[in-house]
């Protein structure tokens, strides 16, 4: 340390140190904010023979290139240092390529394995990834080298974005103590008292007095905010970081992709440009850049509550369902939730998954369907999806519940509780949508592996096992089920009444249910136990037991599928997913000429929510069949909300069904939807949608389709009959 303020004496008196300086002299330097004798310290460096400091000399300039060239350099003797390649890897964790980055501190590894740093380099890509890996990487570190600030700096912010605040707060703490001027640790104290609605002035007070210009703090403060759903409240300390450092290109980037998240398009555009022409390229920057492009091939729906946006192929498949499930979505919420929006909500609905993914870059939980910002909700179209993997109004509902609940709350809740609520919802709206029991989930009940609630944040954010996002909505979802069991519906508002005061779950818990969380956690253990216990405890053998079946449908052994398919059924009905045994016991039933069992069967794979569109349409066709018209219109109008898109045959079975049946707004949806879809035959559906509206006497819009069928077809005979019918009837509706 004497040292290091001996040699800012001199550059800062614009003289030359008596001695050559170090990497760490000029580190140091640029850390306490004096920056034209960092400047002079890292030139210093690139004129040194030694190419390990030249390499830390351009970094420091960022001549990211030349540094990268001087590291390879630095590293290519057999005897070079391990901690050149720990540095390299930072470069290029600092330059986004995290992938070289991870070889090199392995590399590292290998030539020390007790080298703590490259731990440390490992645990910081983890944390880009939310793979679940960091703590176990710091751990490992603070085992080889327990005073290595860093390690607990990135400890505390790990266990900030778990919703672990005490944890942080200790971590940060400790980094302090072994390094004074730790300016993370001491944004990560600030970052706690933000999301606590104290002020976070003292912090920032101590940041300043050794870095005026460090706007990284701000720029920390805000990326913890933004993970605690603080999305206003983050564009407000981005800006703070710009204002403190104007060359924070990382800064400026996030801002625009905030911006973006709520809604905005201008102002992200202009931040994410600079940030690219300055250099600041990272995927995240150059793919929003990207797809703020393409929203010129947009449509853009508004009205006094919503704003819809599809791709441009899409608005007429998708807004005559969307927009009116919106409205209900609306009206449900505004009476369940006591409150309405104060604005109008935006969602947009993206064809392409990849330009989705750009939508929720940087957070967690990257599987997502939805995701919501503030009103804004961004969505995959069931085109981005393979057919029946995905039901766009569950994820509607679901994400829709994220808005209600962020407002009502201020946006103090954890990420469990929205979460967990919104899986509720989609089954409070559709049993049919009910929390999804996935092998996954029931692997996880039999081994386990269910959180404290207490902890629950942490399956979320930083996973400890490959499915362990998946299972924790599932457990979010049944801790809501089990609340409203337990103590009834209005429980589950109470809750978020007593989130909206900034209490944790702890307190929550106690206040609201009046039990410790211990206690409570045993409760709910009890009551999975109660419902899932016996299928997970013989999930091994109902994998048997179905693959034996798989087996034999293949080989045709009907029989046996039938006799043994219904054991393996009432083992875990709630299987619907690939290879489920509904699917072979209506193949056998229908082999068999018994098409009353294959409907029924069908049916059962229907109300457990089996979502594969085929055997919807089969299931359909056979109650057509049965002259079950009712229920054929209700199960393709379960289609509709799987796979709306790309599927005229869908529309056209649809719209008759309803045109049967005198349901003539029904008939008119599905043949305006069919007229979008670029059906065959163009003539045919427009002379439908006519004959629809003729029947639900709008003869001003029979006409306006029946002429438009004629000028594709001029001689089709149908539509000149009922253009002959229209001119003859009384003047049109108007």
């Amino acid at each position: 340390m004497r040292r290091a303020c001996l040699l800012s004496v001199f550059l800062l008196l614009g003289l030359l140190p008596a001695v050559a300086a170090s990497p760490t002299d000029c580190w140091t330097l640029q850390n306490h904010g004096q920056d034209a004798g960092a400047h002079a310290c890292f030139e210093e460096l690139t004129r040194s023979s030694d190419a390990y400091f030249r390499a830390e000399g351009f970094w420091g300039l960022a001549e990211w290139d030349r540094a990268n060239e001087q590291f390879r350099l630095a590293t290519q003797p057999a005897n070079s240092k391990p901690v050149y390649k720990v540095r390299w890897g930072l470069l290029l964790h600092e330059r986004f390529n995290n992938p070289e980055a991870a070889d090199l501190f392995r590399e590292a590894l290998v030539k020390d394995p007790s080298n703590a740093e490259a731990y440390v380099g490992l645990a910081r890509i983890s944390v880009d990834g939310f793979d679940g890996n960091a703590v176990d990487y710091l751990e490992k570190a603070l085992t080889l080298n327990p005073k290595l600030a860093e390690a607990h700096e990135l400890m505390a912010t790990l266990a900030l974005e778990n919703d672990d605040p005490d944890t942080a707060a200790t971590e940060a703490d400790k980094a302090i103590a072994l390094q004074p001027d730790s300016l993370d640790a001491m944004a990560t104290h600030a970052a706690i008292e933000l999301l606590a609605d104290r002020s976070p002035d003292a912090w920032f007070a101590r940041i300043t007095a050794i870095n005026p210009h460090y706007g990284e703090g701000h720029a920390q403060v805000a990326h913890q905010l933004e993970l605690h759903y603080r999305y206003d409240d983050a564009v407000v300390y981005y800006r703070k970081a710009i204002e403190a450092t104007p060359t924070l290109w990382a800064a400026h980037s996030a801002l625009g992709i905030e911006l973006m998240r709520l809604g905005k398009d201008t102002e992200p555009r202009k931040e994410l440009a600079l940030s690219y022409d300055n250099g600041y390229r990272d995927a995240a920057t150059v793919n929003s850049l990207r797809l703020l492009d393409s929203y010129k091939n947009f449509d853009s729906i508004r009205d006094d509550t919503t704003i819809l946006k599809f791709g441009k192929a899409e608005t007429g498949l998708l807004q005559p369902y969307m927009q009116t499930e919106l409205h209900t979505i609306l009206a449900t919420y505004e009476k369940k939730y006591r409150m309405k929006l104060s604005g109008p909500v935006q969602v947009e609905v993206y064809p392409n998954h990849e330009d989705f993914a750009v939508r929720t870059m940087g957070m967690p939980g990257l599987g997502a369907l939805g995701v919501t910002f503030d009103d804004v909700v961004a969505m995959d179209s069931p085109s981005a999806r393979r057919p029946g993997d995905f039901n766009w109004g569950a994820a509607l509902w679901h994400e829709m519940s994220h808005v209600y609940i962020l407002a009502a709350t201020n946006h103090r809740v954890p990420r469990w509780f929205t979460e967990g609520l919104a899986v509720h919802e989609e089954g409070e709206h559709s049993a049919e949508w009910s929390n999804r029991l996935t092998p996954d989930v029931l692997v996880a009940i039999r081994d386990k592996k269910l959180l404290p609630v207490a902890r629950l944040d942490r399956g979320f954010m930083h996973p400890e096992y490959p499915s362990q996002v998946i299972v924790s909505y599932f457990q979010a979802g049944s801790i809501c089920a089990f609340i409203k069991e337990k103590w009834g519906e209005e429980k589950l508002l109470d809750m978020a009444h007593s989130y909206a005061k900034s209490l944790k779950t702890t307190q929550v818990v106690q206040q609201d249910l009046k039990l410790d969380p211990e206690a409570f956690d045993k409760q709910f253990l009890a009551w999975t136990d109660r419902k899932y216990g016996v299928e997970a405890a013989h999930f091994d053998e109902w994998r048997g037991k179905l693959k034996a079946l798989v087996a034999a449908a293949q080989k045709k052994q009907y029989d046996t599928v039938l006799k043994d398919g219904p054991d393996v059924l009432a083992m875990y009905p709630e299987y619907v997913d690939e290879a489920n045994a509904y699917e072979w016991i209506a193949d056998a039933d229908k082999a068999r000429g018994d098409s009353k069992a294959e409907a029924a069967i069908l049916a059962a794979y229907e109300h457990a929510d089996g979502q594969m569109p085929e055997m919807l349409k089969r299931l359909a066709t056979l109650q057509v069949d049965a002259g079950q018209n009712t229920e054929a219109t209700a199960t393709l109008e379960r289609l509709n909300y799987i796979y709306p898109v790309k599927d005229e045959n869908l529309h056209r079975r649809l719209g008759d069904l309803f045109y049967a049946q005198k349901q003539y707004a029904g008939a008119i949806r599905e043949y305006s939807v069919l007229t979008a879809s670029n059906p065959v035959d163009k003539a045919g559906a427009q002379f439908s949608l006519a004959q629809a509206y003729f029947a639900a006497d709008q003869k001003d819009k029979a006409e306006e389709s029946v002429l438009t069928a004629l000028e594709i077809a001029p001689g089709y005979r149908p539509a000149q009959k009922l253009l002959l019918e229209l001119q003859r009837s009384p003047a049109t509706a108007k």
